[in-house]
């Protein structure tokens, strides 16, 4: 589905200016971030699988904290045991040596453990998983009954074709028109396979952006501000499905 080469991956972006409202605390010994909506209702909730920067990312408590504003309880967990790429790295950094220490096997139990306590503990009753870039391909291997129950990714990374003919709930994806990562023909393929299910799906493609967008994009650049906002909106997330 998505292109694993990830060279270029998460290489540059802007950091975005504001304060974040919500806060840190642990899952278990999972460092994460939640932030509760106004009425700190927690019944629906969303599940933020991040990109390789992480949960202390102020761009993506930022996007946390616009999620609770609309009504969702956000829970975003350390995936990555404080090993995060920082954005803009330093050059020679090597990314794909870096995701060695980062796949299923390290990663999947982080998931497992947040999934457990926010449905036993915390009172989710309806988990909505939104993944950006690495997080992408984790919101498709759980979009599952009692794991989550709807999905939406922007510039996934990393899906294989089966993770994503393994899907068993609504699906949005959110895609740039120039990705070096989930390219035009990848996107083709994903539009195959997704058709071939029965779940409902949506794909939009978002002109002016590149991969990252979602998190990392120029304000100050009205079309990618745009874009960004427009996949904030309920039916771009697929949580009409709540």
């Amino acid at each position: 589905m998505t292109s694993n080469q990830l060279a270029h991956c998460c290489t540059i972006g802007n950091i975005h200016e504001g304060q974040a409202k919500g806060q840190i605390s642990k899952v278990g010994n999972i460092s994460t971030y939640f932030a509760y909506p106004a009425d700190q209702a927690t019944k629906n909730a969303i599940l933020i699988l991040t990109d390789v920067p992480g949960h202390q990312f102020i761009n993506a408590q930022l996007l946390a904290d616009q999620f609770a504003a609309r009504g969702y309880f956000v829970v975003m967990p350390d995936l990555f045991n404080g090993d995060v790429v920082p954005i803009n790295r330093p050059e020679g950094f090597n990314i794909m040596n870096w995701v060695q220490n980062h796949m299923p096997p390290q990663t999947e139990p982080i998931i497992e453990a947040v999934l457990k306590d926010m449905r036993e503990n915390l009172g989710c009753e309806r988990i909505g998983g939104v993944g950006y870039c690495f997080g992408g391909k984790y919101v498709c291997r759980y979009l599952k009954p009692g794991k989550l129950d709807v999905g939406f990714t922007a510039h996934p990374t990393m899906v294989e074709p089966d993770e994503l003919r393994g899907v068993e709930g609504p699906l949005s994806i959110a895609a740039a028109a120039r990705d070096f990562v989930f390219t035009t023909a990848k996107r083709y393929e994903s539009e195959q396979i997704l058709d071939q299910l029965d779940v409902p799906y949506q794909i939009n493609l978002f002109s002016d952006v590149e991969h990252g967008f979602a998190v990392r994009c120029d304000l100050a650049e009205p079309r990618q501000r745009f874009a960004r906002s427009r996949r904030l909106t309920k039916r771009s997330v697929g949580l009409t499905c709540f």
